[in-house]
């Protein structure tokens, strides 16, 4: 037995470490396609048509720049968000509808209410109308389009080989995650994200194998083509000081109104401004993009993920004031890019908004305690990470995309201090809708916990003993009317003559002669007994439920464990029923 187990869990182990080599291979390579497409496409839009040269993070460095060479055109500038939106909405509105903003919740909804189906023609549309949003300058970043692409491989990789839904939302996991880790170069925190952004309060541990190896596998394709040198240059700033903790705790209590303000505005654009605007949908992106790039002729720090500004007040070369006018800016510019129905993810916009925030912090207490905040730079990281696990209830994978995307590892204690903080005064609230607060709440686990409750509900759980009086099998039918009206008991044990249990007498079973004149003394309660149906209080709910179906019962007699002759009560088939109720209720409440 113990050696047909360890063989069954070997296949099993095997079987997901192959199909997460396989997911991780393909959304590797997908990954590394979106990307290139999309740094070329910035190239071009913003390098050769508008002249204007925007700075990049130090590991995103894949054209090269002109410069102080470029003849800026401001008119180009001004209109490339629309242009981008416009053919983004012609795009999704004509082919898939349903890729509309930000993609990840399209994910998380494919996971529990899709059965893990996500169609190739959306994840074809999601990525052409992201390489539109985020080519042209719209307010965005590329975690939800990669999310939703590396999703979809997963989901179709599942679908070729005919797998159940439950393993096809495993799958879907995995491609996620490979393609979080690939484009970020994140492959630890990438796999921790997919598996977390599905619940507030959960994580789908079941899929952490497959999405693991999935991710390493695909971080090594992405780094084939790309190399392996994270996002971020950190000068290797480290948490030395425990007075700096004081800081950092205020860094993260601001992140809390921050964030709870961007999703207000963030869901009041979509639901205020767009829905109810009485256009053509696929202009909406345009008009959004509109938006953008009048704000774009003020801060042009908006337009993109803004990562290369990032790496600019990791370095220290932004002020407080232009950090808190850009984060305020971002805002606005995110809300009108996504909310309008462009295409493109919150995650990047959210780590520049976190990292400005991070940055006023830090270089604010470091102007007046200069001997307690030696390195404020380090608080730009650290609010990227604080500002992002409060909108997105996604802590540790976050955390671990941050110091894997800059290298800043002696960060830990205070990114994992901000974090927390940040989530427990947001928890209840995220920029994703169709997160759910735990598994108890997710349709794809409805059946696990209801095979859970059957399992583990004891018949002593719910039955209440009591006193039944016993009947002899000569009892004449006249005795048992007396016994039936005496008793709110509707069932009784026959037993023989040496006190065997052999039977029970059901009044269900007496109510059709009960009218029926001169049978008192010419039936017994041999002639009227069923064969005897009996649970213990050791039995679990399941194998009461199935008595019940088999008898047609509405009780049934409960007997000692140790002697089956010995009646200790009845179930009832409304209490069963009750109790059921009562346990799955308790269940998706508890804490």
């Amino acid at each position: 037995m113990v050696r047909r187990l360890r063989s069954f869990f070997l296949e099993n182990i095997a079987r997901w470490l192959v199909f997460g080599l396989l997911v991780g291979i393909v959304s590797g390579l997908g990954a590394s396609a979106f990307y290139y497409l999309l740094q070329a496409g910035r190239h071009l839009c913003f390098h050769l048509l508008a002249g204007y040269a925007m700075p990049e993070a130090a590991g995103d460095h894949l054209f090269e720049w002109a410069g102080a060479a470029l003849d800026f055109r401001a008119w180009i500038f001004f209109l490339l968000p629309a242009a981008g939106g416009l053919l983004c909405g012609w795009i999704v509105y004509r082919f898939a509808p349903e890729t509309e903003g930000h993609g990840t919740d399209l994910m998380i909804d494919a996971f529990h209410n899709g059965k893990g189906r996500i169609p190739a023609r959306v994840t074809l549309v999601k990525g052409l109308a992201s390489l539109a949003i985020l080519s042209t300058g719209g307010s965005a970043g590329r975690q939800g389009p990669i999310a939703q692409i590396g999703a979809g491989i997963g989901s179709a990789i599942g679908r070729l080989l005919n797998l159940s839904d439950r393993e096809r939302r495993i799958l879907l996991l995995a491609g996620c995650g490979g393609g979080l880790s690939a484009i970020f170069r994140a492959p630890l925190g990438g796999a921790l994200t997919a598996i977390e952004i599905l619940y507030k309060e959960d994580m789908e541990t079941e899929a952490l194998v497959p999405t693991v190896v999935s991710s390493i596998t695909a971080y090594i394709v992405f780094t084939h083509f790309f190399g392996n040198a994270p996002i971020f240059f950190f000068p290797g700033y480290v948490f030395t000081d425990p007075r700096e903790l004081v800081f950092y705790i205020l860094l993260g209590l601001l992140c809390v109104p921050a964030g709870l303000f961007f999703i207000r505005i963030f869901h009041a654009v979509r639901e205020r401004i767009f829905a109810p605007l009485k256009v053509p949908r696929y202009l909406k992106p345009a008009l959004g993009g509109l938006v953008v790039g009048g704000i774009g002729l003020v801060y042009p720090q908006v337009y993109g993920d803004g990562w290369g500004w990032i790496q600019l007040a990791i370095l220290g070369k932004l002020g407080i004031g232009l950090m808190i006018g850009i984060a305020l800016a971002k805002i606005v510019a995110t809300s009108f890019t996504i909310s309008s129905g462009g295409s493109g993810g919150v995650f990047g916009p959210t780590l520049f908004i976190g990292g400005m925030i991070g940055g006023t912090v830090g270089f604010a207490a470091h102007h007046f305690f200069p001997q307690i905040v030696v390195q404020p730079e380090a608080f730009v990281v650290v609010g990227m990470a604080s500002f992002f696990a409060g909108v997105a209830s996604a802590p540790i994978g976050t955390m671990l995309m941050c110091s894997e995307m800059t290298q800043g590892y002696g960060l830990i204690a205070p990114l994992m201090l901000v974090s927390i903080i940040a989530i427990l005064f947001t928890r209840k609230r995220s920029i994703y809708r169709k997160q759910v607060e735990s598994k108890r709440d997710s349709p794809a686990h409805t059946a696990d916990f209801t095979v859970n409750l059957f399992a583990e509900t004891r018949v002593k759980d719910f039955y209440k003993p009591e006193k039944v009086t016993p009947v002899r099998k000569t009892t004449s039918y006249g005795q048992l009317k007396k016994i039936f009206s005496a008793s709110h008991i509707e069932c009784f044990p026959v037993y023989d003559e040496n006190d065997t249990l052999i039977g029970a007498v059901n009044w269900d079973q007496a109510r059709t002669i009960v009218f029926e004149e001169g049978l008192e003394d010419l039936i017994i309660a041999q002639d009227m007994m069923s064969p005897v149906q009996t649970v213990t209080p050791q039995d679990n709910f399941y194998d009461a439920f199935m008595k019940f179906l088999e008898t047609n019962a509405e009780e049934l007699l409960v007997v000692s464990p140790d002697d089956s002759n010995l009646v200790l009560g009845v179930l009832r088939h409304d209490d069963l029923i009750a109790a059921y109720s009562a346990e799955l209720n308790r269940r998706k409440n508890s804490g």
